[in-house]
């Protein structure tokens, strides 16, 4: 999954993202969908960490939400 295909559904992916890093205000977040790195730099401020890590963070979640998709998929597959 992409941040493109994230923002795409944002309501859903946004309830998501506020699971993992609690400290998103929602007021902040009209920038996020168009702008990825000002999304970075507005998470590693409210969450204690360096702007590398909140990439990493944001490729993570990207990454496991991507392979719980396809398990899902495989799943009604089957």
């Amino acid at each position: 999954m992409t941040w493109t295909d994230m923002t795409c559904d944002w309501a859903v992916w946004y309830s998501k993202l506020q699971t993992r890093f609690p400290h998103l205000d929602d007021g902040a977040m009209p920038f996020a969908k168009v702008d990825r790195g000002g999304f970075e730099a507005y998470l590693a401020e409210t969450h204690n960490l360096s702007l590398t890590e909140a990439r990493e963070e944001i490729e993570d979640f990207l990454f496991v939400e991507a392979l719980i998709l396809e398990a899902k998929d495989d799943h009604e597959a089957a």
